[in-house]
Order: structure tokens, then sequence, then C-alpha cells
């Protein structure tokens, strides 16, 4: 027997017909808005549309490490305006930004780990437990600058850490890229190749796919949902730093609504407690910020937007549901 190549095993997994789905849509949405619109084809909107999209990615990949495993996390915006806050916080009372940095995603890290506790050991239904600490974390983005926004960054820092800081994580470009963009594929490639290649990976996908039957197969359900929901906060922290940097100070309601835009890449691309890759959550970012920005460019109205990007939303859902159960093909006499 021939051996697959590794392309095959990507078409072959679970989910793989509605990634290839989501990725043609890709191309034909950023077709059909060009054509409307040949600024769509601009090399400056390409970078800017990357880097927008990065922030979705970003945010998709912790929603769907949680998702894989048969639950959700409604605290992943709060968490991005909680990393937002402190990390500008403390750059703006002149801590030095690498440290801010490294602070900022251990509390973040903290917050993964509570919610996996949560829902893995105390079985909290995650809908409850991460909703409670999505108001603890928004809180504490409150409370971290006495309630109110953080002046510049620079103010603390220097004018050079401070442009410094901002170019790593949203001016800056490598090779005619954003480093959004670059800083969002590397963690992209990281967490699909953990999801992907270890057995931590495989042990997510046992829990969303059965998770009596992976506790009795040996899976450690507590550690492994923790692991997901530490990746989410991972992510949101990386997300935060790049609102922080955008604005160049933190702003407190920074990444509200974010935990929707996680599950919405999520499974516009195939990914769900069914199973899915995390290929498709990429694609789904893609075409998330592909139909936002095509929207903007050919000036529809705001809640015209929300009102496509929803019937995509639900649309995927359901062919992934009818793609899964098989009730597409027509039954043999």
């Amino acid at each position: 027997m021939k051996k697959k190549s590794g392309f095959s095993k990507i078409l072959g997994a679970k989910g793989a017909g509605t990634v290839v789905t989501a990725f043609i849509g890709l191309i034909i949405i950023y077709i059909a808005f060009g054509i409307l619109n040949p600024k769509v084809f601009s090399l400056l909107n390409i970078q800017n549309l990357l880097r927008s999209m990065s922030k979705y990615l970003l945010i998709g990949i912790g929603q769907s490490f949680v998702m894989i495993t048969g639950n959700i996390d409604l605290s992943i915006g709060s968490v991005v305006g909680m990393s937002a806050m402190i990390s500008a916080t403390m750059m703006t009372k002149g801590m030095n930004p690498v440290v801010a940095i490294l602070v900022t995603i251990i509390l973040a890290l903290v917050v993964g780990v509570v919610n996996g506790y949560l829902v893995g050991k105390f079985k909290l239904p995650p809908f409850i437990a991460t909703l409670g600490t999505m108001f603890v974390a928004r809180g504490i983005a409150y409370i971290v600058n006495n309630n109110r926004n953080t002046d510049n960054i620079a103010s603390g820092i220097g004018k050079e850490a401070g442009d410094r800081f901002q170019n790593i994580f949203y001016y800056g470009k490598t090779a005619g890229i954003f480093n959004t963009f670059w800083i969002a594929l590397i963690v992209f490639l990281i967490f699909w190749f953990f999801l992907a290649r270890t057995r931590s990976g495989r042990h997510i996908y046992a829990i969303g796919s059965n998770v009596d039957a992976a506790r009795l197969s040996g899976v450690d359900v507590v550690k492994t949902t923790t692991k997901a929901y530490m990746v989410s906060g991972f992510c949101s922290a990386v997300v935060g730093f790049v609102l922080c940097a955008q604005a160049g100070m933190g702003n407190m309601d920074a990444g509200n609504m974010y935990e929707m835009y996680g599950v919405a890449a999520g499974v516009i691309g195939g990914v769900s407690p069914l199973g899915g890759i995390l290929l498709g959550t990429f694609a789904g970012a893609g075409v998330w910020q592909t139909l936002e920005n095509g929207l903007n460019l050919i000036h529809a109205q705001v809640g015209f937007q929300r009102i496509i990007i929803g019937v995509i939303v639900v649309g995927a859902v359901l062919l992934d549901v009818v793609v899964r159960s098989g009730n597409f093909k027509k039954k043999k006499k």
C-alpha cells in the first residue's frame, strides 16, 4: 500500500471538505468584491486585509481549541481587553515592554487555567463558567487604571520603545507584509502542529468526540480541557497587544464581541465539537475579513453587513452538519 502524502492526509481529515469549501468561497468572494471595486486588488488593501484578518485568526485559534473539546469560551473578548489594559498600564508606568508582555501573558494563562478547572474539574457548564470569567476579566480591565483608558504608552517607556512596540505588533512590516500577520501565522503554525501532531492534540479531539470514552481511555480530561483554555488565553493576550499597539494605548472596551468573532472564524471553516482542522480557522478568518473588507469598500450599510455575515455563519454550520452526516449523498437503492 502506498503511504498517503501529507496533503492527502489533510484532505482525508474530518471537516476537510468544509475547509476546501471555505477556501473556494474565500476566493469567489474576493474576486466578486474586486469586480465591484478594483481597489480590493490593490497591494495596500491586501496588506491591510491580511493585518486585519490576523486578529480574527488569533482569536479563532483560541476559540477553535475550546470548541473542539465540546466547550466554548465567552471570556475571550474580555481577556483581550484585560491584556491590552494591563500591558499598556504597566508600560505607561515605565515598565520594560518585554516584562509587561510576559506578565500579561501569565495573567491571561491564569484565566485559562481557571476556565479549565471550572469546566473540567467542577463540571460547570462552559457557558456559565466563562460568562463569569468574562465579567471578571472585563472588570479588571476597568479597574487596572482607575476606570479610565491609559495614556499613550510612550509617556512611560519613551518614544523609541513605544514605537518599537507598535511596529512589532501592528505598524511595522517584514517582506512587505505587516508584522501582525507574521505573528498570527507563527502562532497558527505552532498550534496547528500541537493539535495535529502531538498526543495532547489527539486528547483534545478525543474529549470533543466523547468525553466519557476519552476518560475511560486514560485521557486526563481536566488537564486537557485546561490546556485548550490556556491556548485561548494566550491568543487573547496576543490580540490585546495588537490592539494596544494599534491605538498606542490601552482601551477598557477593547475586544468587545471578539469571542463571537472567534466562533465565527472557527465554524465558517468547519471547526466544531464534531471535529475540524485548524486550517479551517485560517480559511474562516479569511472569509470573515474579506467580507468585512469588501462590504466596506462597496459602502454597504453596517446593518446590512452584519446580516450578511450572520447568514453566512449559520449557512456554514448547516453545511458542516450536512456534509458530516452524509445527507448530501443520494441513498443507494
